[in-house]
């Protein structure tokens, strides 16, 4: 076991489904006690709290009662518990707890009381020790009521047998409490720990679907992306869609990855799509809620001048790259056209709305946001090139020690240039200071010729992280 942990990055989550941990770590820090989740999987090893963790007892450690009477509290002989084994087994997680990091004379008896103060689940809980002939020595149970309490001596580090009687998530509380020398009581008050046992989906495990545009036009490209908001090692997924008609999602086939990729038609208005997360079992642990496509042949007379639209999402297996727009604040509508100084064009100007890119990569490589924009078309039919469109960049928020910066102008290309329709960098942070949550702008600015014909036009701008 590594005594010297390193603190967990803020709010990174976690599934621990192999390997050492101890689960329950007693803390006494600034005169108070605190119960975190020391965890030995990763190197170096990270003190974790027990919110950002999910402990897993895959499929796998699924065992059968043995016909032995003294083993009787689990079931009948030969029905199935799932097992988290007291001797490590490198292929499951070997979560206990540990004392080691408490102070010698400091506690009444150099000892704190530890307790399973409430489970909630689907099924009991046993956590117990095999003695040297095989016989149970129960630490803590729920088929005889609950709390139940341990006195653990400081400086110990232990492992027991974790047995669960049925699949799902369960939520265990546990509690540290402890009298100083000097008559001063002191606990942790109850924490929660979450356990996925078996092959049932993960509450704690979000599955969404990004990506999606309010409608599109056929020949639209649809890019939609499935991302966890828990670190995850797991990447095979599978897409299922269901269009109006259909008795049932069906899978599409060869969609195996967090994207998916495919043109809006006519045809697959109303068609619903999802993805599921599997293990390497292929048992499914989560399930994204289905999103709906909306494929319009033309804009409506209503339509905004101006919209936004989140395209693009990076996942990685230690971190992820997202870039998203507020779906209640997506649209920009340009003020009327007016005719500019010099008389021969017609101008109007308008911020983007803001654009949130998270980085929440390990590897800090950095990271470039861009923008392209359409052309812009009237419901009545006609419209212009979307390079008279071009935007001033501008960083409006970044966290402490990122490295942000603004993209340069790109100018309307009433004269020359493309303005922002070939692609335009809207902002940029360079390898190892990218990690991190930023906010971009963009003061927008649209040049024409005074003979464009008066009307509302639309365009869509396509957002990019890479």
């Amino acid at each position: 076991m590594a005594i010297g942990a390193t603190p967990a990055a803020a709010a990174e989550k976690v599934v621990l489904s192999q390997g050492h941990t101890d689960a329950v770590d007693v803390h006494y820090e600034n005169g108070a006690l605190s119960l975190k989740v020391h965890d030995d999987t990763v190197e170096p090893s990270v003190v974790r709290d027990p919110a950002d963790v999910t402990f897993q007892a895959l499929p796998t450690s699924a065992v059968q009662v043995p016909d032995i009477p003294q083993y009787g509290f689990l079931g009948a002989p030969g029905a199935t518990v799932w097992l988290l084994p007291q001797v490590q087994d490198p292929n499951l997680l070997w979560p206990g707890w540990n004392t080691t990091t408490l102070p010698g004379g400091v506690f009444a008896g150099d000892s704190v009381k530890l307790s399973l103060v409430d489970v909630d689940g689907p099924g009991d809980v046993w956590v117990f020790m095999s003695d040297a002939i095989g016989m149970p020595l129960h630490k803590f149970r729920t088929d005889d009521g609950l709390p139940d309490a341990l006195d653990v001596p400081v400086h110990t580090h232990a492992h027991a047998n974790w047995a669960f009687s049925a699949t799902g998530a369960y939520t265990l509380k546990f509690q540290a409490d402890a009298t100083l020398t000097d008559g001063t009581k002191l606990s942790s008050g109850p924490v929660d720990y979450t356990f996925l046992v078996g092959d049932g989906t993960d509450p704690a495990l979000q599955l969404d679907i990004y990506g999606l545009e309010d409608s599109y036009r056929p020949g639209q490209q649809v890019n939609l992306v499935a991302m966890t908001d828990v670190e995850t090692d797991l990447d095979h997924f599978h897409w299922f869609s269901k269009c109006p008609g259909a008795p049932d999602f069906a899978v599409v086939s060869g969609e195996l990855t967090f994207s998916y990729q495919f043109t809006a038609t006519a045809e697959l208005d109303g068609c619903q799509y999802k993805a599921v997360l599997y293990d390497d079992d292929h048992q499914a642990v989560a399930e994204a809620d289905p999103v709906t496509l909306v494929v319009k042949e033309e804009g409506n007379p209503g339509d905004p001048a101006s919209s936004q639209s989140i395209t693009a999402t990076i996942r990685e297996t230690d971190g992820a790259l997202v870039l998203s727009v507020d779906p209640n604040n997506r649209t920009v509508s340009l003020p009327p056209a007016t005719v500019g100084a010099s008389g021969d064009r017609l101008e109007t100007s308008g911020a983007l709305r803001p654009v949130t890119v998270t980085d929440t990569r390990a590897a800090r490589p950095g990271w470039n946001a861009s923008g392209s924009v359409s052309d812009f078309v009237a419901s009545a039919g006609g419209g212009f090139a979307g390079r008279y469109l071009g935007w001033t960049p501008r960083v409006l928020a970044q966290a402490e020690g990122q490295g942000v910066v603004a993209g340069p102008v790109a100018a309307p290309g009433f004269t020359a240039g493309n303005g922002i329709a070939g692609g335009a960098v809207l902002g940029s942070a360079p390898v190892g200071s990218g990690r991190g949550t930023a906010q971009l702008g963009a003061e927008l600015r649209l040049e024409l010729p005074s003979e464009t014909a008066a009307g509302q036009y639309a365009a869509t701008l396509t957002l990019t992280a890479i």
